[in-house]
């Protein structure tokens, strides 16, 4: 699932020196289940068949978050053996190719861009110029140079709070400065609309972009698209400042300011160096053709996300970082922020000394973020439930064409899927539903699997399965959801409490379904929900739950049938979003 910035886990150098006396107290947290046993580390391939089980799950999991695959992320030759891998099966399951130029990839045109160290913010006005340091203080989320001197700036107010927020006019040729809670990467991608397409420079900030904008400093990708709408040549550049650079703009702490409140003048100079990237990035994209001829030519899409985010520049203690997270962080990236109580501190050197009691030769240094769950669950149920249907014969086979995409670069900001849905191999409005899978794998009682809106944890069990936006365009699919699950007796308790309108984690723009919902395609997004493993480097194939998830499948197979064999296209009776404009749950 895609995550804003990506967080690396903590070392273990650092766990072992966070003392009880050291700790930061917080309040205590509920007391979390020991995580589940682990299966074995590596797992030898075993022939898949046409049913849909964990065996199957199993053995290509351990094939696609192999150490080998070196965390899959967009861009790079991991990324391309995962793509590979994928699509080898669809091609021995003999699913017909929908990518480019009669084969199963589609490739964007992706390239890195990077912030070049001599760029500066220099602030003037009364007293002595202060210098920002580019990559610590402030970094660029646009792909726009500039060089703009004396500039000057305006508090913005509260992005996001139309009655907080100063006009077009009142922004026009100056910095505007904006105070954000949430903000993702598509919509910086995006722009702000056009009521500030007349500033010169846009910045945002808050307290959790703080250790975001070292991460925007480093090399970033794109996908370099032409048709994309996306902020005017020549509209405003986009920057992210820390909470205390963006401080030193205003003679008084931003928390007080009122929207039109003038700023200390700037000079900007913005340097961005674009380069290819070395490996290509692509979507796996084919197709099971309907055996109705009347409706083949409409689509079921069933999905999940090819990548992941990559490896660590140093190396970490697997089982540390597990204990710690366990009990700390149970929300693994989610909650990076948090640190052990002394009364936690002291359970995570208790179970740490015990697992090594019991484990004397396991110590072993991990620096790949495996992403077995997130989305490595997803893209090997995708293949499951493609085999499924590839093993059909005759009347058995689906009336609608069913169309499978992995997309790539989810967790670059949906880069994959908002371009298939900006380029589809298929007419778009040809496609009836999209059931996204992502993170597919937990569940489980010891997992915190969210939060309520109400910030109150959740966990997983038996027969736990997160649902969201599955009513939020049709009802119809949202009601069959529930019918299914019923008919076939596949015994899930549905958790919709993270698809509650204004949820903080915004968990509806955050994964590959919105950019099909956007264009006014009902989705439905499957999940087990998160765990302290989510962006870690402890996400491997040992920790999931294969039976659990095979469960997931079936159901997801049953409900692309029913959709498929209807005697109509489900019913958009919701309003449909802006396809250009800003997410918002």
């Amino acid at each position: 699932m895609s995550r804003f910035a990506r967080l690396g886990a903590l070392s273990a150098a650092a766990v072992l020196a966070l003392a009880p006396g050291a700790a930061r107290a917080q309040a205590a947290a509920d007391a979390v289940p020991a995580p589940a046993a682990p299966l074995p580390l590596k797992h030898a391939p075993q022939p898949t068949t046409g049913a849909i089980t964990a065996a199957d799950l199993m053995t290509r999991l351990y094939i696609f978050a192999d150490d080998s695959m070196m965390g899959r992320e967009a861009g790079t030759e991991g990324n391309v053996k995962g793509t590979n891998y994928i699509a080898s099966e669809v091609r021995r399951l003999g699913l017909k190719p929908a990518g480019e130029d009669g084969g199963y990839f589609q490739t964007l045109p992706f390239k890195k861009i990077m912030l070049d160290p001599s760029s500066s913010i220099v602030i003037g006005g009364t007293g002595t110029p202060a210098r920002l340091a580019a990559g610590t203080d402030w970094a660029a989320a646009g792909r726009k140079s500039v060089s703009l001197h004396d500039l000057p700036v305006v508090y913005g107010g509260t992005l996001g709070d139309s009655t907080a927020m100063i006009s077009g006019d009142q922004a026009a040729g100056k910095m505007v400065v904006f105070a954000v809670s949430n903000v993702r990467a598509p919509q910086l991608r995006r722009g702000f609309g056009d009521t500030y397409a007349k500033a010169a420079a846009i910045v945002v900030s808050g307290p959790f972009l703080d250790p975001i904008v070292p991460r925007y400093a480093r090399p970033q990708t794109f996908v370099d698209d032409p048709s994309r709408v996306a902020p005017t040549p020549n509209g405003p550049s986009t920057l992210l400042l820390t909470t205390a650079a963006a401080g030193q703009l205003f003679a008084s702490p931003m928390a007080g300011l009122a929207p039109g409140a003038p700023g200390r003048p700037v000079t900007l100079e913005l340097k961005l160096d674009i380069t290819p990237v070395p490996f290509p990035a692509r979507n796996v994209v084919a197709i099971l053709p309907g055996r109705d001829p009347a409706v083949a030519g409409e689509y079921v899409a069933i999905g999940g996300h090819n990548d992941h985010i990559g490896t660590n520049t140093r190396p970490v203690d697997h089982d540390s970082i597990r204990i710690y997270n366990h009990l700390v962080r149970p929300g693994g990236a989610e909650d990076q922020q948090k640190q052990a109580t002394p009364e936690q501190q002291a359970q995570v050197n208790q179970m740490l000394a015990d697992w090594r009691k019991a484990h004397p030769n396991s110590m072993r240094a991990d620096s790949i973020s495996n992403g077995a769950d997130d989305d490595g669950s997803g893209s090997v149920s995708v293949l499951e439930i493609a085999e499924k249907f590839a093993s059909l014969k005759g009347n058995d086979r689906p009336r609608r064409s069913i169309l499978f995409v992995w997309h790539v670069g989810e967790e670059k900001g949906l880069l994959g899927s908002e371009y298939y849905t900006d380029h589809p191999t298929v007419p778009r409005d040809s496609i009836v539903a999209q059931l996204n899978m992502d993170m597919v794998g937990r569940g489980r009682a010891s997992d915190v699997t969210g939060q309520s809106a109400a910030g109150q944890a959740l966990h997983g069990g038996p027969d736990y399965l997160q649902l969201v936006g599955s009513r939020r365009l049709s009802t119809e699919l949202g009601n069959l959801v529930e019918q299914v699950n019923k008919d076939d007796k596949s015994g899930f308790v549905f958790d919709y409490s993270m698809d509650a309108n204004g949820h903080p984690m915004n968990i509806y723009c955050r994964s590959d379904h919105y950019e099909y919902a956007r264009y006014g395609i009902p989705i439905v997004f499957f999940t087990t929900g998160g765990h302290s493993d989510y962006h870690q480097v402890t996400d491997e194939p040992e920790y999931i739950d294969y039976d659990h998830m095979a469960r997931v499948d079936n159901l997801v197979y049953d409900i692309a049938q029913k959709v498929a064999n209807l005697d109509h296209r489900v019913v958009v009776d919701q309003p449909k979003p802006d396809p250009h404009g800003v997410c918002r749950q």
